[in-house]
């Protein structure tokens, strides 16, 4: 155990003194730091806005930042030239004007080390991740999915940065709704990606928000200042309430359903069962979780954020995690710190990120962290068992993992694989079979659920790899029958795919 403790004491330390990326890297920062209005108060806001928008203003009137004199002007007055600054506003100053987009460069003011911790996640990776997804290897399948597979006119750009002319490509001429109305389409990428994953917030001539990315609670919405992420995904506007954000709830807002339905996986977990039985042996309004008076059993906030048996609370959720459990093959997290939101926030670049983020000490100082949150309430020998079948079943699914691969590769070297990749059987199956079921598989396995490890996971695996061989022996047998691969795709009998939910 004295092992275990030094390794997650031994974070904190080295999290101080090795930083790669620091706040001070975008200018927008201390500009605000240093920013000191004239001539505006919080209750001059207040004389319009407690009349119009009395929920708004509960909320904060409720909220510690009230308490502690934090109000409208601290988070919404921004220097006049500021790129968020409305241009036009009723009330305004000579040097100042009022911002509606508010990112977590305003947060950084008081919460340095939350926002710091926040960026060095994979968090802050959710918004830049899918929109560079749209020039990989698969072409601009993500743009295909955010877009609901309509194809777009000419070369309209999309509000995702991509243009009609390489989003049409394999699309069905069926699906053109809005070949004529590209604002309705891109309004509806409001309601798919960028609700959990953000996007690059654009903002109108005078400074509006364009309806298209913003409102946003996206895990890592891109400001035009820098900023990654409005805290809003997890403290809600206007109350931020830490209390809030560490109930199960804030998380389950993105993580759930057939992807990844850490929701119902801990739900249906001994964990779950506890936390919705006894929500009495639990008080939120700390970060420090102490068994029999804050603490029964754990939840989302226990183990990967709370301030618990020896550790720091951390805003840096991979930071304890050991695996990469969501990508179509598993690896160990050995890369250290995110490098998307910083890419961002320095530089307004967007970049894939780093899919191995996570302890800067490396993947077994990550378990070593783990398991000391276990050892709160468990003994070692139950805390090793466990982990080491969460070992085994992470290995089983990259072994059948590699099976689904090696077909997918030779089929595509043989170009058998449809340019509406959607449409096509097998891509279809080995895309559920990572991004659906294996996922179910190893996350059932991490967070004890048996039922989504097996029969909603490695079952369902198991099923989809045999459906994928029956369509690659076909596929096969097509290419010898015809003896090109586009007649054995024109010829080739839609199969139906027998999809798991």
């Amino acid at each position: 155990m004295k092992k275990i403790i030094t390794a997650g004491l031994g974070l904190a330390v080295l999290t101080a003194s090795s930083m790669a990326a620091s706040l001070n890297d975008n200018p927008n920062y201390q500009r605000l730091k240093n920013f000191h209005p004239k001539g505006i108060t919080s209750n001059t806001c207040l004389m319009c806005h407690k009349g119009r928008d009395a929920g708004i203003v509960a909320d904060w009137q409720h909220s510690k930042h009230a308490k502690a004199g934090v109000g409208c002007v601290q988070c919404h007055v921004v220097p006049k030239n500021y790129p968020t600054a409305l241009k036009s506003h009723p009330v305004s100053g000579n040097n100042w004007s009022v911002a509606v987009a508010v990112s977590s460069v305003t947060c950084a003011k008081c919460h340095a080390k939350e926002v710091t911790e926040f960026m060095n996640s994979g968090h802050a990776r959710a918004g830049s991740q899918w929109l560079a997804s749209n020039g990989g290897t698969h072409g601009y399948l993500m743009s295909k999915l955010a877009y609901n597979f309509e194809a777009q006119r000419g070369n309209t750009v999309g509000i995702n940065g991509t243009d009609g002319k390489h989003m049409n490509a394999g699309i069905r001429k069926t699906l053109q709704s809005n070949q004529n109305t590209p604002r309705i389409a891109d309004l509806s990428v409001a309601n798919t990606c960028i609700q959990c994953h953000g996007g690059v917030v654009k903002l109108d001539k005078n400074g509006k928000p364009d309806a298209a990315t913003w409102p946003s609670d996206g895990m890592a919405a891109l400001y035009p200042d820098g900023g990654v992420s409005n805290c809003t995904s997890c403290h809600s506007r206007h109350k931020f309430s830490a209390a809030e954000a560490r109930q199960p709830g804030a998380c389950t807002n993105c993580h759930l359903g057939p992807d990844h339905p850490d929701k119902e996986v801990f739900e249906s977990s001994v964990h779950g069962h506890i936390f919705t039985t006894n929500e009495e042996d639990y008080d939120f309004s700390t970060g420090k979780q102490i068994p029999g008076k804050t603490v029964r059993a754990g939840t989302c906030f226990t183990c990967h954020m709370s301030s618990i048996n020896g550790l720091h609370s951390t805003h840096n959720v991979s930071a304890r995690l050991k695996w990469n459990l969501w990508a179509p093959k598993s690896f160990e997290r050995t890369k250290g710190i995110e490098t998307a939101g910083w890419a961002w926030y320095k530089n307004r670049k967007i970049i894939r990120g780093n899919p191995k983020a996570g302890n800067i000490q490396g993947p077994e100082a990550a378990r070593a962290q783990m398991k000391q949150v276990c050892a709160t309430c468990h003994e070692a020998t139950f805390t090793n068992n466990y982990f080491q079948r969460v070992d085994a079943q992470v290995t089983l699914y990259n072994q059948y993992r590699a099976v689904a691969e090696k077909m997918m590769k030779e089929l595509k070297a043989k170009h058998l694989i449809d340019a509406d990749a959607w449409s096509d059987p097998f891509f279809k199956l080995y895309y559920y079979m990572w991004h659906h079921e294996g996922r179910r598989m190893r996350h059932g396995a991490a967070m004890g659920s048996p039922d989504y490890s097996h029969w909603h996971g490695v079952f369902e695996v198991m099923q989809d790899i045999r459906e994928m061989q029956d369509i690659y022996n076909y596929k096969l047998r097509m290419l010898k029958k015809y003896g090109s691969a586009k007649k054995a795709l024109a010829n080739e009998v839609p199969m139906p795919v027998v999809t798991h939910e």
